[in-house]
């Protein structure tokens, strides 16, 4: 079990994901007006592990060297599109080394068109 924090951009429903590690939100720990570099700082700090992210700039605001916590940096923030792909965000925090980068890339969302309004005979 590995202690987990997710960032503000990350869905809560990742606590579904990652039952049995202790996962905790960055507004539940009143670090939610804190920058990134703040941010990582103090979640290790507190004793967190790995920092679970939806930033995917966030490798070029801050140098992410000499951290001890993992870092994982999810492609979206669509819920249903990671309740439906579980595993790869899963193996990410449990595998991704203390001190590490890695980014899972989930599939985009179908996109859904709507039909064209029906034209008018009369025009």
């Amino acid at each position: 079990m590995r202690r987990v924090l997710l960032d503000q951009n990350a869905p809560r429903g990742l606590r579904l994901i990652l039952r049995g590690h202790a996962v905790q939100t960055a507004y539940r720990v009143g670090w939610a007006e804190l920058s990134n570099g703040e941010l990582l700082r103090a979640a290790e700090r507190d004793g967190f592990e790995v920092f679970v992210t939806c930033d995917q700039n966030i490798e070029h605001q801050k140098s992410l060297s000499g951290y001890s916590l993992a870092i994982v940096v999810l492609n979206t923030t669509h819920w249903p599109t990671m309740r439906a792909n579980p595993q790869p965000v899963r193996e990410a925090v449990e595998r991704t080394a203390p001190g590490r980068y890695a980014v899972v890339t989930l599939p985009r969302p179908r996109l859904h068109r709507r039909a064209p309004p029906p034209r008018d005979m009369a025009e």
